[in-house]
Order: structure tokens, then sequence, then C-alpha cells
């Protein structure tokens, strides 16, 4: 603008263009730094029911939030959101709001499957959103790639919904591994009671009528075209391989990201896997290759970090399957949290957490140490989540931290997806053998591939149906 005269006026349209929304987005009133009068972060959600709802919620409870609009496939899962904000407006198609509200957004909450997450985020980043992602980032490992370059290129502040990350738990197990309490870590123990849906299944073969509140093709997204069957939303996705990530998807980003935050991982080196069977009867062994496998165990090998000595060996367990009791843990003392856990063993001692970095206490648990706090906490821990994604929005790109950047949640989704792709490697039938069971995936980095056993590298990225592609060179 050239003059203020011509500024007010720019102002002023822009404001009556925003169709009855009260707040103007913050990016119409100025350049980076610029504060609005209504100091609000403009929010759109896509996918709002369910952990969506729960996002947008604590977005709005942070008080520096309106969130403005809403994008829902199912209006059965958006009804409670629509009926709490009922000055938002609401779409059913994601690339409708964008492409007539983007001008009235200023960031963008992405809690749809697994599937569509990707093809969510990347478009709102292109359009310099900010984006709030839930975990698992992506499905797949190149779309985990994808968006942690596209973070760093289109300049927005992001954050994934691994809420324990503002947890004090991991900052005073990092406190406690820099003061030298356990040594050097060497092998780290994940694991988790999930899942808590079917997997390990065929395909229902009859299929359902699709619910009229329900845009089914949106809701496919990125995944292969197939009839709608029953008790697959909202929840069951989860355990099919089109749309979920199994378990590792569901839990992994809260229990890996302790051992990301405190050693500082990035990349996996190898990874191996043995998965649970199901029996069809009981001579026959079923198999079930579109369905996550009831329990899985993998082993990953880490390269050494500035953080830590040598390598580390990191084994991920899920399906109700605990590693050995550490011998310093009384007999009644519970493991973990009872369902899922997190254990540091260390060249002179170990660290036991719960879910989300939860409870953190050193073994024997009646050792006692006092540490100088160096890192600063969250306010309000996991809760604090939300609000300082806002806050950071708010502030604009690398001006204030957040727990949980696509720098960070990137590298680390790519870990559990690459534990997934071993996975599916043991669980894949060849010639009425299993090779993959008796392999270690030798993973380059650099060029996203298995060198050992191709047939995995089907899984990296997979065949997006046409019109649905996810575009973006790296």
């Amino acid at each position: 603008m050239s003059n203020s005269n011509s500024r007010r006026t720019f102002i002023k349209n822009s404001a009556i263009a925003a169709a009855g929304i009260s707040i103007v987005p913050r990016h119409v009133l100025g350049g980076t730094g610029f504060v609005a009068p209504s100091d609000k972060l403009v929010v759109a959600g896509i996918g709002v029911g369910g952990k969506g709802e729960s996002d947008i919620n604590e977005f709005y409870k942070s008080g520096k939030a309106e969130i403005a609009y809403l994008c829902d496939v199912d209006d059965r899962r958006a009804a409670n959101s629509v009926k709490r904000f009922p000055k938002a407006k609401y779409y059913k198609d994601f690339r409708e709001m964008l492409d007539k509200e983007h001008k009235h957004i200023d960031a963008v909450s992405v809690s749809g499957p697994d599937h569509n997450h990707a093809l969510h985020a990347l478009p709102a980043m292109q359009l310099g959103k900010h984006v709030y992602v839930q975990k698992p980032l992506t499905h797949d490992v190149w779309e985990a790639r994808v968006l942690t370059a596209a973070a760093k290129k289109y300049k927005v502040v992001t954050q994934m919904g691994n809420q324990g990350a503002s947890n004090d738990g991991p900052r005073v197990i990092r406190e406690w591994f820099e003061a030298g309490l356990i040594g050097d870590v060497h092998t780290v123990y994940c694991w988790t009671d999930r899942p808590v849906w079917p997997q390990g299944i065929s395909w229902p073969n009859q299929p359902a009528p699709v619910p009229k509140e329900l845009a089914w093709d949106l809701w496919l997204g990125t995944a292969p075209r197939k009839d709608y069957v029953e008790k697959l939303v909202p929840f069951n996705w989860r355990g099919w391989w089109d749309y979920g990530t199994g378990a590792l998807g569901d839990m992994g980003c809260h229990l890996l990201e302790v051992p990301f935050s405190v050693l500082g991982l990035t990349y996996v080196q190898d990874v191996q896997a043995s998965v649970g069977s199901v029996y069809v009867d009981e001579f026959k062994r079923g198999y079930f290759p579109e369905s996550c496998p009831p329990s899985s165990h993998a082993t990953m090998t880490f390269p050494k970090t500035d953080r830590t000595s040598g390598p580390i060996t990191l084994h991920w367990m899920d399906g109700g399957i605990q590693p050995a009791r550490p011998e310093e843990l009384g007999a009644n003392e519970i493991f973990g949290d009872g369902g899922n856990g997190i254990l540091l063993v260390g060249s002179k001692g170990k660290i036991l957490a719960d879910t989300y970095g939860r409870n953190p206490r050193l073994l024997p648990t009646t050792r006692v140490e006092q540490v100088e706090q160096k890192y600063a906490r969250v306010p309000n821990g996991e809760g604090g989540h939300y609000a300082q994604w806002v806050e950071a929005c708010l502030a604009g790109y690398g001006k204030k931290e957040v727990s949980a950047p696509f720098e960070i949640s990137g590298p680390l989704t790519e870990a559990l997806l690459m534990a997934n792709l071993a996975i599916r490697g043991a669980d894949l039938k060849i010639d009425g053998k299993y090779p993959g069971r008796s392999l270690k995936l030798l993973w380059d980095n650099d060029n996203m591939r298995v060198t050992n056993f191709d047939v995995v590298n089907q899984f990296v990225k997979r065949q997006y149906p046409a019109g649905w592609e996810i575009n973006y060179t790296l």
C-alpha cells in the first residue's frame, strides 16, 4: 500500500470479505511481529470430531484463538464442534475451504485419519498457514520427510499432537541424563498394550450403505477406492494399512518422544521385526496383509549422536508384549504405567517412565537425586502444548520455541514408520514363506530406500489415486 489511506481501505475491504467472521486475520493487518487489535489467531480445523474436537477446544481455551472455520467429511462427528462454535463457517471439502477462505485464515489444525494428514497439511503450509497436525505426523516415510522440509521452506510454525512433549517428565529425564546419573545410554525399550481395535483380521466381504452424513470419497482421500464397510469409522480404521499405522502410529509418538528429545536421535540405521500371528483354526495360520498384526516387536538401531557414546538400540513392543522387568524394580512395583512404558538403560543406571514421559523415576525407585533445572517448563505441561503453539503462531516463525516442531517430530515419525516397514515386511507372504521375518532391513536415509529387501519400498511412498496426489519435490 502506497499510503495510510489506501492501507485503511484495504483492511476495511478485507474485513468485509470475511463474510461474518468478526476477527480479521493477523496476516491481513501487518507483517511479522504486528499485533492485531484482537490479538487472536484465526484457526481453521480440518477434522473436528473426536481428537480434532478436543484440539480446537484447547486452542480456544488459550484465550488467543478464534475458531473461525470448521471442516469435516462426517456431519455426525462435526456436530459438537458446530454447536460449540456456531459462528464458524462449515465445510465438508478442505480444498473448497482453503480455496475460498485462505485469505482469512492464520493457522490450520489437522486431525483426520493418518492417511490424509499430509494431504490436508501440505496445501495449508504452501499457503503460508501455520499448522498443528495430530500424531503420527504422516502415514508414509516420504510424507514425513516432505512436511519436515515444507515447514522450513514456507517458514510456518508447526506442532505435532504428541502433547507429552510439553510435559515436565521428558525435561526431568534429560536433566538426569545430562547430569550423568545413569551414564551412557545404549538401549531403550518402549511398549504399549495397544491396539484396542481389531487387527490381524480379514477385510469384510460385505459392503455396507454409506451413512448419509459421510462424504465417503473425501474420507478415502489418498487411500485406494473401496466400498464402505461397517465400523471402519470413526475408529477402527487404525488397524488397516490403507488408512492407519497401527499401534506404532497411535502410541509410538507418545513413547519414542522421550528417547528422541533426551538422546537427540534422528534417523534409523537399520530395523528388524517379529509379529504375532492369528490362527483361523487350531492348525492353520491366517494371512491378512491388509491388516496390521495383533502384536509386534521391532528393534531399531540409531547412529551415535552428539549426546551418546555409540549407537542406540531401541526396542518397540505392542499388543501387550513387554520387556523383561529390570532387576532393580521391586516385584510388586508397576512396570511403566501398567500398559505402557519407557525404559532407558545406561552404563550406570536406568530410568523408567510412563506414557507421555510422565512419572519419571530412577531405578531402584528408592534412589533420589537432586540436579539443577536446566530446561524451562511449558506452563500447564501437556495441557499447555496447544497454547504454546498458539503463542508461537502469534509471535511468528522462529520467534518462540515449541515442543514438537516438524524438525523434531518429522524424524520421530519417520523412525516409527520405518519400524512399520519392518513389521509389514515380516508379515508379507511370498511364495508361501515369510522372508522378511529373518532379515534386518538396511536403510539408505539419503535416498529413502531399504537396500536389501526391495518389496517393502512400495510402502515408503504409496501410490496415490488419480486426483489425490501429494505434489512436492524434495
